[in-house]
């Protein structure tokens, strides 16, 4: 049940409303923008009367009135609403919004939340043309979302924020005949700067492990930025989505002097052909039947370090072949502290076929709370089985 009361006393406990333009928040908005292809953008917070903007794009104003704004609507539904063409909806067709400046016709907003869960305000997109969303798209307004709201956040509220990104963690993962898959992370303190991601699409098994420099917010959230772009547009071949995350990062986190290391991977479980595109992680094997290993290596730069090279750097991807008994087993560095020291390799091979993917990913879940862990730890497994 909404309840406005609680909501504005929410709103105004964070102390954000006409504070500042912040650069972190715009940061989100260009990244929006440009990945929604909109010409604007807007972070919304719903005052009594008013939507007051921490941050626009194209909309020539820091407020505008919340009576009949699609901001409100969103807040008061409290979820995702996506609105391809206004004139042919309902709800919105007589909007003044829509039939007066500045002429909306698209519009997809999810709502941004306090640390108790009240709706306080939204991300939205906007166009005065029609516009389709796929689920990827709507899943990178959500994770989109998720970031402003912990950029809004401060520090006394970093446990809420440490929920909301345990809440981007895959809770499932894809079931493919013939193969286990397996993954895990444990961050060392509240927030991580390690994600993994697991999915299919049109067939074939999408698996990203990143690694971003550093502990805290700030790693955590340039993971959160890495994580929405690689999600998006999974059509786009493995070497374009690592293009597109190197791009961003260097053109919109440059002065973070942030980077990611990242592996980026594709399986054709019919065929067990694996193709992967390492930047700088260099954390990527096989595991044969036999119990050998292979090293997929790189030599590419982590993302968002190669700037100012000319040429750009090119990263062409691997390819290798899983057969039957063979695992892909891709981890944060982590994972070398808590490992046995005089031979990891023996380690994890022991782990694995004593306790199989699941059961590895839970020890080395386990090892995270050893003395010896330093850093976040993330791990996936793919064995193929037959």
């Amino acid at each position: 049940m909404f309840d406005e009361r609680r909501r504005q006393e929410a709103l105004e406990e964070l102390g954000i409303l006409d504070t500042p333009r912040d650069e972190r928040v715009d940061r989100v908005a260009r990244l929006a923008k440009e990945m929604f292809g909109v010409p604007m953008v807007s972070v919304s917070l719903l005052d009594r009367d008013r939507q007051w903007r921490k941050s626009e794009i194209g909309l020539g104003g820091d407020e505008a009135p919340r009576q009949d704004s699609f901001c409100d609507y969103t807040v008061r539904q409290d979820r995702t609403v996506i609105v391809e063409d206004a004139l042919t909806t309902e709800v919105f067709a007589d909007n003044p919004f829509v039939v007066g400046d500045p002429h909306l016709r698209f519009y997809a907003g999810h709502p941004l939340h306090a640390p108790g869960g009240e709706p306080i305000g939204t991300l939205c997109v906007l166009d005065t043309e029609p516009h389709t969303l796929s689920d990827a798209q709507q899943g990178l307004l959500r994770d989109l979302a998720f970031w402003v709201q912990t950029e809004l956040a401060n520090d006394a509220e970093l446990d809420h924020a440490a929920v909301i990104q345990s809440a981007l963690r895959p809770h499932s993962h894809p079931v493919v005949p013939g193969y286990t898959i397996a993954g895990g992370a444990a961050s060392r303190g509240r927030l991580a700067g390690d994600f993994y991601d697991l999915g299919m699409h049109d067939g074939a098994l999408r698996v990203t492990l990143a690694d971003a420099m550093g502990k805290g917010t700030g790693p955590a959230l340039i993971a959160a930025s890495v994580r929405a772009s690689l999600r998006t547009a999974p059509g786009r071949s493995l070497a374009a989505a690592i293009a597109d995350a190197d791009r961003l990062l260097e053109e919109d986190l440059a002065d973070t002097a942030m980077f990611v290391t990242a592996v980026h991977a594709e399986l054709r479980p019919e065929t067990g052909d694996l193709e992967l595109i390492d930047a700088g992680h260099s954390l990527a094997f096989i595991l044969r039947a036999d119990g050998s290993w292979e090293h997929l290596r790189s030599t590419s730069l982590p993302l968002g370090m190669g700037m100012g090279l000319q040429p750009p750097e090119i990263r062409e991807p691997r390819f290798a072949h899983l057969d039957p008994g063979d695992a892909f087993v891709c981890c944060s560095d982590g994972l070398l502290d808590v490992l046995d020291a005089d031979d990891p390799f023996a380690h994890v091979y022991r782990v694995l076929t004593t306790l199989g993917p699941d059961g590895a990913i839970r020890e080395a879940l386990r090892l995270a709370d050893d003395d010896r862990a330093t850093d976040d730890i993330t791990v996936v497994v793919v064995r193929r089985d037959r």
